[in-house]
């Protein structure tokens, strides 16, 4: 029997130079949160919620984690935003400081070059500049490619320290690469990021995998239901079931028991003004 419901589907940004990051939860399919993470104690700070869906793989946060970059679709075609855009918000909020009208599902989003420049995700399927308040500076690399969710999200994750191995057919017409991150002397964190059409219920045609390898031993711990995992101010943290979890890593033995960070299956729809 199929199931005809899930938990909250959970992705996670990481500031790079400060202790902060933000959840993007989804679910239902057609509504989204935004939660902010003080990494530092563990807390965890609602942003805003969204009538439609956010494109986490077209997403990024700031290095400073001051400011999100988001791609957006609620299907308002005849709005101000043409049904999709391309907004700079102040993490973890959403409300636009610099807004692009986008009007489809092409392209989309961008990337953090650093705190106070970004790329956008532009392309011969352009945007138009509704707004621009954010105290930021685009930039145009004009060698750069632009297109869907990989992408964006494969320069994140390399920008990340994920090393990637050779893209390859999946056997059921789609793709999968592979990419490593050290946990510890002995442990590899190893993320498989897929594009198919034929994922499965509960997912959509872009989602990961994980596995836990022992240099050593050889030994392959597969952790398919962790839908995100990163190695996070030094401990190994993932995403599964609409819960965020996280285990210390010894320099040599076994990951440590797992921790719950939070759980965000209890949450509902709520209307929040932001800050500012």
């Amino acid at each position: 029997m199929i199931a005809t419901s899930f938990p909250a589907r959970l992705h996670v940004l990481l500031a790079r130079d400060v202790p902060f990051g933000v959840v993007i939860r989804r679910g239902p399919s057609k509504v989204t949160a935004l939660v902010g993470w003080n990494r530092r104690g563990n807390t965890f700070t609602l942003g805003q919620w969204l009538r439609g869906r956010i494109y986490e793989r077209r997403s990024d946060l700031s290095p400073d984690g001051q400011h999100l970059i988001y791609f957006a679709m609620n299907g308002r075609w005849s709005s101000a935003t043409r049904g999709s855009w391309t907004a700079i918000s102040r993490a973890p909020y959403l409300k636009a400081l610099t807004l692009y009208a986008k009007g489809d599902g092409w392209n989309g989003g961008g990337l953090f070059r650093d705190a106070r420049r970004y790329w956008l995700n532009d392309g011969i399927y352009a945007h138009a500049l509704q707004r621009d308040a954010a105290p930021l500076r685009r930039v145009d690399d004009t060698h750069r490619p632009h297109g869907e969710c990989p992408t964006v999200y494969y320069e994140r994750l390399a920008r990340d320290g994920w090393t990637p191995a050779e893209q390859r057919r999946d056997g059921h017409g789609g793709y999968v690469l592979p990419l490593d991150k050290p946990l510890s002397a002995r442990w590899i964190l190893r993320k498989y990021t897929h594009a198919t059409v034929h994922a499965g219920p509960g997912r959509g045609c872009y989602f990961d995998t994980h596995e836990l390898v022992d240099r050593r031993s050889g030994a392959v711990l597969a952790r398919d239901d962790w839908e995100w995992a990163d190695v996070v101010d030094g401990r190994l943290v993932w995403a599964c079931g609409g819960r965020l979890l996280a285990a210390a890593i010894a320099r040599d033995g076994d990951p440590g028991a797992e921790r719950l960070l939070h759980d965000f299956n209890p949450m509902r729809f709520e209307a929040v003004r932001a800050p500012y």
